[in-house]
């Protein structure tokens, strides 16, 4: 299914679910490692390693706001959308049902990461256990089953 249809079916989803907040997460991968991104203490679920992510504003495309988000995030351009990983959902800080969309892509050049909005950031190996959410993990689960 090309991605236009893909991002169609996961909006209908969200909508027929009561989701209240779309977010969009991306797997960027550079020499066998996928970035993580540290919130801040301070934060929501402050001080997890995460997935490049944020917020779909209202009106704006799935992959808009992926593309937007890796941008924003880590300062890096997505060059691909390649692969659709899942959702998950949770509960927002603010309380609103959460939904997000994981998708792997490909960057233009795997630096320099320019931070906004995180503490620090880190490389990961494929093999090496994240530390990262449940959630996450799972996301990074079907993205090596997908390389393999």
């Amino acid at each position: 299914m090309e991605l236009v249809s893909i991002l169609e079916v996961l909006n209908a989803e969200a909508a027929r679910d009561s989701v209240q907040q779309l977010v969009v997460g991306a797997v960027v991968q550079h020499d066998d490692k996928v970035l993580l991104l540290q919130r801040p203490e301070e934060d929501f679920m402050g001080g997890i390693f995460e997935l490049p992510s944020g917020k779909v504003e209202a009106g704006e495309a799935l992959d808009a706001a992926l593309i937007r988000e890796v941008k924003e995030e880590s300062g890096l351009d997505v060059a691909a959308i390649r692969d659709y990983l899942g959702s998950f959902d949770y509960t927002s800080g603010s309380g609103k049902k959460s939904r997000q969309f994981n998708f792997a892509v490909d960057v233009a050049a795997s630096g320099p990461i320019e931070l906004q909005e995180h503490d620090a950031y880190t490389w990961t190996a494929l093999v090496e256990e994240p530390p990262v959410t449940d959630a996450v993990k799972n996301v990074l689960s079907k993205y090596r089953k997908l390389r393999s």
